[in-house]
């Protein structure tokens, strides 16, 4: 498999190639987000440039946890059916990329527990369930969300969790973030279509003259310009927002561990309390997180509130008590504004095409969230819910704008 500190290995291009004079395509940023944009670019044949300002699928991408969850099924709305459509479909996406590379990306829908802590939980599970009848179906297919009892030691959890039972859902999964994204990015080694070139930040887009300024001074010239480069889409945004005064979106941060621990069934399913996630890969080890951090100092640095979620996690899962940590990791994620991914293009700009802003939900979206990019590349409805749109999100901040000069 490719390697994570060899940039031209994994992408298959090397770092000091020219950059092209002109392209129907820019996409800035190589994460989960502009990979995907990337790959499907790919297939519909538009000429595409690929930068990123560091390595392909360092930033956020690079995590540790993939966890593949829904929305609870009550109250449904369009964006709860979205993501619905986005976790079913993805699982062919993947085997199309796995069978084109002849790599793994660790996906595996295994289904969630959720432990119920308190008995009067119990009822509103319940309810629950009745919504995901009504509403968890595609392709023939109905995925559950069940409330068992009694299963706390088939599923080695402590029963201190469970007083009120379990939930079992089938429909979320998992998969490795940094198996993911190097499938995605040994497609774009294999492309006839897409370029890409690591380490070339970016200084401005100029979508009224289609142009692109690196921070090397050097330019190129496209027809679309999509910014996906998570939390750093933001400012090169935010001179496209004049008078809302408040930012388009900011980074969280965001802490996880990876444990050794055999032990562990890789196929059980992902486990979910209260903002802890506990969740098994194929390779024996477990990542465990996550923090969500608006204020930080350092964004890379792990420290005490990690500590918090491993022994969170460790009073969850007995087994983990002991399991060696062979990994902290720190990174930075996209939330947008109105706190949904925004994707689409720009009112007054159709040139530029947002594609960003995921936050915790990026790997079970991206690849439909790309469909709906190249949609408005196209000249295409980016099909979408209104709350996820460029538009939207310009709207929420004017909206804080005001509410705070009242």
């Amino acid at each position: 498999m490719a390697t994570a500190d060899n940039p031209a290995e994994r992408t298959g291009q090397s770092v000091l190639q020219a950059l092209p004079a002109s392209v129907n395509l820019v996409i800035v940023g190589g994460g989960v987000m502009g990979l995907w944009a990337a790959v499907k670019a790919d297939r519909i044949g538009i000429r595409t440039l690929l930068v990123d300002a560091g390595r392909i699928g360092s930033g956020a991408s690079g995590g540790l946890l993939g966890a593949l969850m829904p929305h609870t099924p009550d109250r449904w709305t369009d964006k709860k059916q979205f993501q619905f459509d986005a976790l079913v479909s993805l699982e062919a996406e993947i085997a199309g990329i796995e069978a084109a590379t002849g790599l793994s990306t660790g996906y595996r829908r295994s289904g969630r527990l959720i432990p119920l802590p308190k008995p009067h939980l119990r009822e509103i599970a319940l309810r629950h369930a009745a919504d995901a009848g009504d509403h968890w179906q595609a392709d023939g297919r109905d995925f559950e969300w069940s409330v068992v009892d009694n299963a706390s030691d088939a599923c080695g959890l402590d029963p201190e969790f469970t007083a009120g039972g379990l939930i079992h859902e089938t429909l979320s999964g998992r998969v490795s973030p940094r198996l993911l994204t190097a499938a995605l990015a040994r497609c774009l080694s294999l492309s006839r279509h897409v370029r890409v070139i690591e380490e070339m930040g970016v200084a401005e887009i100029d979508p009224s003259r289609g142009r692109i300024r690196f921070v090397n001074d050097e330019s190129t010239s496209f027809g679309h310009c999509i910014a996906s480069a998570g939390h750093q889409s933001f400012p090169l945004l935010q001179r496209f927002a004049p008078g809302t005064g408040v930012a388009l979106g900011r980074p969280v941060k965001g802490q996880a561990a990876l444990l050794d621990a055999p032990g562990v069934d890789p196929a059980q399913p992902v486990l979910f309390l209260n903002g802890l996630y506990v969740v098994p890969h194929d390779d024996g080890r477990v990542a465990v997180g996550s923090t969500s951090e608006e204020e930080f100092d350092d964004p890379r640095a792990t420290d005490g509130k990690l500590d918090d979620v491993l022994m969170r996690a460790r009073a969850l899962v007995p087994a983990l008590r002991d399991a060696a940590v062979v990994e902290r990791w720190a990174g930075l994620r996209p939330k947008a504004v109105g706190r949904e991914p925004m994707v689409g293009p720009h009112p007054d700009h159709s040139r530029l095409v947002a594609l960003t802003g995921g936050f915790k939900v990026s790997f079970g979206l991206a690849h439909k969230l790309a469909d709906a990019a190249l949609a408005a590349v196209e000249g295409r409805e980016a099909s979408v819910p209104p709350s996820f749109t460029f538009t939207s999100h310009l709207e929420v901040a004017a909206t804080k704008r005001a509410v705070a000069e009242d």
